[in-house]
């Protein structure tokens, strides 16, 4: 029997690690640039069809146990623990650099070969260990992590209410995806945006404008 094929989504907040491919750079392929041109129009379509109706954090937390059944993960999770570190990491990058120092900002290198490359990956190692060794007093979180399983599917939820994120991922077969893609895109519009977010652009707003116009 021909295994099931396994997919996965990942959004919500980055660690400071990206992971990247080298090649060839140039103009895009015709097809790529159409797929990027309907995907912008049908954003813009979409955008003006958002209005206000915004819900809190604790608020989503509650919908989605009670209509989609999503379990707390134990702060001493292996899974809680490394999750909370990359986004310690990402936060710490965007919102306190200064606590990093001279390695709040790796940037990639001009030349990919082996020895700038390694380079990169040592500055990566310290900028972690720097990020690790700095107190919670320090840099203080509110982080939580919610699991909603469907089948062999599932699908978690990242928030943390000191910094207002609120990230979602999930993987599984096709059929799965299908589901939680839609359990996805009903938390987000759950979620909400205000007319501040809306107004501005903000991050939330943009988060909510990419999902529905990404199906």
């Amino acid at each position: 029997m021909k295994a099931a094929e396994s997919i996965s989504i990942i959004g919500g907040a980055d660690g400071p690690t990206s992971i990247f491919l080298a090649g060839r750079s140039g103009k895009r392929p015709l097809k790529i640039r159409i797929r990027n041109r309907i995907f912008q129009l049908r954003r813009n379509r979409i955008a003006r069809r958002i209005r206000p109706n915004a819900h809190t954090l604790r608020e989503v937390a509650v919908f989605m146990k009670k209509h989609y059944g999503a379990v707390e993960l134990s702060r001493e999770s292996r899974e809680y623990k490394e999750q909370k570190e990359c986004l310690k990491g990402s936060l710490m990058i965007e919102h306190r650099p200064e606590l990093l120092g001279g390695l709040s900002a790796i940037p990639r290198p001009r030349v990919y070969e082996e020895a700038s490359i390694r380079k990169m990956y040592d500055r990566l190692q310290r900028q972690r260990e720097r990020i690790a060794q700095i107190p919670d007093e320090q840099f203080p979180m509110d982080f939580h992590v919610y699991r909603i399983r469907l089948g062999g599917g599932r699908m978690e939820i990242e928030i943390d209410y000191q910094w207002e994120m609120f990230g979602i991922s999930y993987s599984g077969n096709k059929k799965e995806m299908r589901k939680l893609r839609r359990i996805s895109r009903r938390l987000y519009i759950y979620y909400g945006v205000s007319e501040e977010d809306i107004r501005n652009c903000s991050k939330r707003y943009s988060s909510l404008l990419t999902v529905l116009a990404s199906d």
